[in-house]
């Protein structure tokens, strides 16, 4: 009896700790589209470090604190992240093309990246898919305020092609790239 409330309690601590550290520091995410190939395909799984750019607190609708990153990093241009779609909440992994302060120009349009610190605890940042067929990214939502960005990609954990059977069509040549 007692090695069975020792190994239920072992394992019990070891789930806990899992999921805390998937909460707070590295998870998978799936590529499900094609906006980011030939880097990513569909069927990848990217981890993604979520102290990156410090790790969110509070923010949303219901949230009882506002929104704050603890330990604050700035998002530099050229990442690849990962952040909620505002609307939606679906996960989407795009490249930072703009910074807060930025000018960009889109099919011949000039912008202007906003930096609202004072009306505002985000800045906003323009993200772009590498696929220009695919645009769930900011020139389909806008642009994207920091309370919905994740972390960034690290790297593809391992790939397995969606259009296949669970025992084959893994990607060994794109694990842990």
């Amino acid at each position: 009896m007692r090695r069975t409330l020792k190994f239920l309690l072992s394992l019990a601590v070891a789930l806990l700790v899992m999921v805390i550290f998937r909460a707070v520091g590295l998870t998978l995410y799936t590529i499900d589209g094609d906006g980011l190939s030939p880097r990513f395909v569909a069927g990848d799984r990217v981890l993604v470090n979520r102290w990156s750019y410090g790790l969110r607190v509070g923010g949303g609708d219901s949230s009882f604190f506002g929104y704050g990153r603890l330990w604050r990093q700035p998002v530099e241009k050229g990442d690849v992240l990962a952040f909620e779609h505002p609307t939606e909440g679906d996960i989407v992994i795009c490249r930072c093309k703009g910074l807060p302060g930025d000018t960009l120009e889109v099919s011949g349009e000039t912008l202007i990246v906003p930096c609202l610190k004072d009306c505002a605890d985000a800045d906003y940042y323009w993200l772009e898919s590498i696929n220009r067929d695919n645009p769930v990214d900011s020139r389909l939502l806008g642009f994207v305020s920091e309370e919905y960005i994740i972390g960034r990609v690290v790297m593809i954990a391992y790939s397995h092609d969606p259009s296949a059977p669970f025992w084959s069509g893994w990607r060994k040549e794109r694990f842990f790239r």
